[in-house]
């Protein structure tokens, strides 16, 4: 080869991979979120700098490593929900549907949870059978039929015709409890757990009958808080004992055995790791388990959340699912619509819980009215979405553009990509989807806007993220 085609060879490959990194970098999407912007899950690829710009944290991406495999996003479509959602008018009914449901004019939510009867935010308590009907021959849905079943099927419609949806209890009927009562507490009956085991199947059935295929079960909401509202308490080795001897064998009698169950279903700490271990550990009804769900309500006495207690269960059991199941800002006030530090709160918990085996993500309630309610027990709250209903208003929080940075990218079946940070003033977490597409999400918690480079095996690239901000960067 002589010295003129050389040249011209060593010329042609430098051309192509030119071009090839070019291509790489124009792939790349930069959405954001910021406080006192404008931008809420915006396209700003004009955050992209040129690689010579200094850096203050390299985030770096090892696309040959991955953990967990990813379930979904999305939240609760409770009595409360859906009784405000019917107060809209049919052009705001539309607008909500497609904010949280649709794949490109939403945030693409892919799983929901639904309460098997009453809990706190229904108008009023309730079951599904006449009180003392222990054989559960007047078990019948209609209450649901009215609100929820509509906005349940309506939610499956605009996500294109599938939810992952899983259902809780948070109390059996009172005559099945030690204290009589459907609220305060108290513990099943021993001589009602087949009864009770029973009643899921038939609320299955029933809201299968109506269309809506159920994916999964908690065993029973905040199985050890005694509330105000609806609850009932399981001790560990009660619930163990009720799954292996009641719903699990309950459930495979009735068809219903590819049901995936989740235990606990209350908050992460100690407590989520002896549920696990207790469960996990046997086989005799470890069969029957899926995984295990959790709150982020163990900061109530003021502590950090324990995301530990997370990684724990996941390196324990690896086999085994780990699901947040609710999450929420506690103590509505109107006058924090905007505030930045709820969003941030998701945020943090989001990303923590992915990078230590999390699969799935569950907010509480999709939609409160003005009041942070309804709630029969004045238990009111926040949610991504308010409506005021007696404006005709929908009013979108900071924290669901916050979710909207995870549910509308990383979609069912990803898997999740290792990463390392040099720097803890950002926080971040990384997804491949099943079309080998690229997720990052970083988030910046300070007061400045920060440099950071971000680089996988391919390509590095150079973002600024503003102060108080969340970016989904797709390549």
């Amino acid at each position: 080869m002589n010295v003129q085609i050389k040249i011209f060879v060593s010329a042609f490959i430098i051309f192509v991979q030119l071009s090839c990194f070019s291509q790489q970098k124009t792939k790349i999407k930069v959405f954001t979120t910021a406080e006192n912007t404008n931008k809420k899950l915006s396209l700003s690829n004009d955050l992209i700098s040129n690689n010579t710009q200094k850096t203050t944290v390299s985030i770096t991406v090892n696309t040959e490593k991955t953990d967990q495999t990813f379930l979904g996003i999305g939240g609760a479509i409770t009595d409360a929900s859906a009784e405000v959602f019917a107060k809209l008018s049919p052009k705001k009914q539309k607008e909500f549907l497609n904010a949280y449901y649709d794949k490109k004019s939403g945030i693409g939510y892919s799983l929901a949870r639904t309460n098997i009867h009453s809990c706190d935010f229904s108008s009023d308590s309730y079951t599904y059978i006449a009180e003392g009907d222990k054989d559960l021959n007047t078990f019948n849905i209609d209450h649901d039929r009215k609100y929820r079943i509509p906005l349940i099927k309506k939610a499956i419609e605009t996500a294109g015709g599938k939810l992952t949806l899983f259902v809780s209890p948070w109390s059996p009927p009172a005559f099945m409890k030690d204290n009589n009562d459907i609220l305060h507490g108290g513990v099943l009956l021993p001589e009602f757990a087949p009864a009770w085991a029973l009643y899921y199947t038939k609320f299955i059935k029933e809201y299968e009958k109506e269309g809506i295929p159920i994916w999964g079960l908690t065993i029973q909401n905040e199985p050890m808080a005694r509330q105000s509202w609806e609850s009932c308490i399981y001790t560990p080795e009660a619930e163990r004992d009720f799954l292996k001897n009641h719903l699990g064998p309950t459930l495979e009698k009735e068809g219903l055995g590819s049901k995936n169950v989740i235990i606990w279903d209350h908050n992460r700490g100690d407590m989520l790791e002896k549920r696990a271990n207790l469960v996990f550990s046997d086989p005799e009804v470890s069969k029957y388990a899926w995984g295990i769900g959790f709150h982020w309500y163990e900061t109530w006495n003021g502590g950090p959340p324990q995301f530990e207690s997370v990684a724990e269960v996941h390196k324990a059991f690896p086999n085994k699912n780990l699901i947040f199941t609710e999450g929420c800002i506690e103590k509505f006030d109107a006058t924090k619509y905007q505030f930045w530090g709820n969003a941030e709160r998701y945020g943090i918990n989001m990303i923590n819980d992915f990078n230590n085996g999390t699969v799935a993500w569950t907010d509480w309630n999709i939609l409160l009215d003005q009041k942070g309610g309804p709630n029969h027990v004045g238990n009111f709250c926040f949610a991504p979405i308010h409506a005021d209903t007696s404006k005709d208003e929908l009013i979108y929080t900071p924290m669901y553009y916050y979710i909207g940075h995870f549910s509308k990218f990383i979609r069912p079946n990803a898997k999740r990509v290792l990463e390392t940070i040099s720097d803890k003033s950002l926080l971040s977490t990384s997804f491949k989807n099943t079309d080998g597409q690229l997720i990052t999400i970083v988030m910046n918690q300070s007061e400045k806007e920060i440099v950071y480079s971000l680089e996988n095996q391919k390509q590095k690239t150079t973002i600024t993220i503003p102060a108080h901000a969340i970016q989904t960067i797709v390549y």
